[in-house]
């Protein structure tokens, strides 16, 4: 698997350690094996999670623009996890409400070794941190208007709104509330996938 992932990452831009290669590769064996208990995913085959999970996370690395980034309906840590892991000089806080995804990333963060990785059990409206983020994610986790709505409270002045999405949802962005504006929609070139992968970044208008 070390082979395949080396394989797809050489049709990115993106560079790694041999460590967080090694480290990718473990966190999709631990994901597979939890899997069969805890239903985290509905992918089974490692190798489609290597290029469905993890590489369609890694993609958004080059767009992580801070140093502080929260991961809102992480489910099984995505993308937290993998951004984290190649992205060891910046903190990653991964929030879900089910108790099963959260006792697997702290297995994970453990077994890793991952020291910039804090998951917190909780609904995204309920959560209040003591410091606000550069950058607010989220992968197949709501609408555009949920996420905006229930993560309001999350970025700082300056941070993002940071949304993996498909196709482009065009009818979301032309209703944006008057004080957010689109800053982008980036294509993602996913090596392996088929279909279209897009990252919406959003921010606040006033600045």
């Amino acid at each position: 698997m070390l082979q395949q992932l080396h394989s797809l990452l050489a049709k990115t831009s993106l560079e790694i350690t041999d460590q967080q290669a090694e480290q990718l590769v473990a966190l999709v064996g631990l994901l597979d094996k939890w899997n069969k208990a805890y239903n985290l995913t509905s992918v089974r085959d490692p190798n489609a999670m290597l290029v469905r999970h993890i590489m369609d996370s890694l993609v958004v690395s080059p767009y992580l623009d801070g140093e502080r980034f929260i991961d809102v309906g992480t489910g099984p840590g995505l993308p937290g996890l993998p951004l984290a892991i190649i992205n060891p000089d910046k903190q990653f806080v991964l929030l879900d409400s089910l108790g099963k995804r959260i006792r697997f990333i702290r297995t994970v963060v453990h077994q890793l070794g991952l020291t910039n990785v804090e998951a917190v059990q909780s609904r995204v409206e309920a959560f209040q941190p003591e410091q606000k983020f550069d950058g607010v994610l989220s992968r197949a986790f709501a609408s555009l208007d949920d996420m905006l709505s229930w993560c309001a409270h999350l970025p700082a002045p300056h941070g993002c709104f940071l949304a993996l999405k498909g196709q482009i949802p065009e009818q979301e962005l032309t209703s944006l509330p008057a004080h957010l504006t689109c800053d982008g929609v980036y294509p993602l070139h996913v090596p392996g996938q088929e279909g279209d992968r897009h990252l919406v970044v959003i921010s606040q208008a006033s600045q």
